[in-house]
């Protein structure tokens, strides 16, 4: 685990402004899905996912590392991932179009994000660094291009390709759901191992 840097207390900074927009923006998201406007709902979501690494990047380089900023920037990522696994898991797809994304696929995105912020805050409030690792975040990104694939295939919005390419795009979309799932799977088992001292009361500070 690495050593934290030092985080200031302010709180109007470029990162956490952009955190904040994106969490805008996944409400947006939700709202687009419940109405079933697939286009404009792929649209949104992949502006606020493009957007995660935007604000990290900048804290670093630029030094703006806040509290606030430690805790928004993976709240909004959980808030935009498991909304809108929930929000596909609750809304149809259009006629006939197959979905990849399940409820019980939801349920295992959110149980997980649960489970790890918990273990997180318990580990942070013993002074341990708990940051995201690799795992977790191609997790991320696994997730952030199963979604649009399913999205895709929801609203039937590839239509313009050839009928060979559209054809495949269901199992592409199956496929990355599951992968994502893996990995969403694994990643936690791979932090709750990280936090075993913690959780068996083994660690010493």
């Amino acid at each position: 685990m690495s050593t934290k840097p030092i985080a200031s207390n302010d709180i109007l900074t470029v990162p956490n402004v952009i955190s904040g927009l994106r969490l805008v923006v996944s409400a947006a998201v939700f709202v687009l899905l419940a109405w079933q406007w697939w286009g404009w709902g792929l649209a949104a979501f992949v502006l606020a996912a493009s957007t995660d690494a935007v604000d990290g990047w900048y804290a670093r380089r630029y030094n703006a590392v806040s509290v606030l900023g430690r805790i928004l920037d993976p709240l909004v990522d959980k808030v935009l991932i498991c909304g809108t696994y929930v929000m596909l898991a609750a809304t149809p797809a259009a006629a006939g179009q197959p979905v990849s994304i399940v409820g019980w696929m939801a349920v295992v995105v959110v149980v997980r994000e649960l489970v790890v912020t918990g273990v997180r805050g318990e580990m942070e409030r013993q002074g341990i660094d708990f940051s995201a690792g690799f795992s977790g975040k191609l997790k991320m990104i696994l997730q952030s291009i199963a979604i649009p694939a399913d999205l895709i295939v929801r609203g039937d919005l590839a239509a313009g390709l050839g009928e060979p390419a559209r054809g495949m795009l269901p199992t592409v979309a199956l496929v990355t759901a599951w992968l994502a799932i893996l990995l969403t799977i694994w990643s936690g088992v791979e932090y709750l191992w990280a936090a075993r001292g913690v959780l068996t009361g083994s660690h010493r500070r």
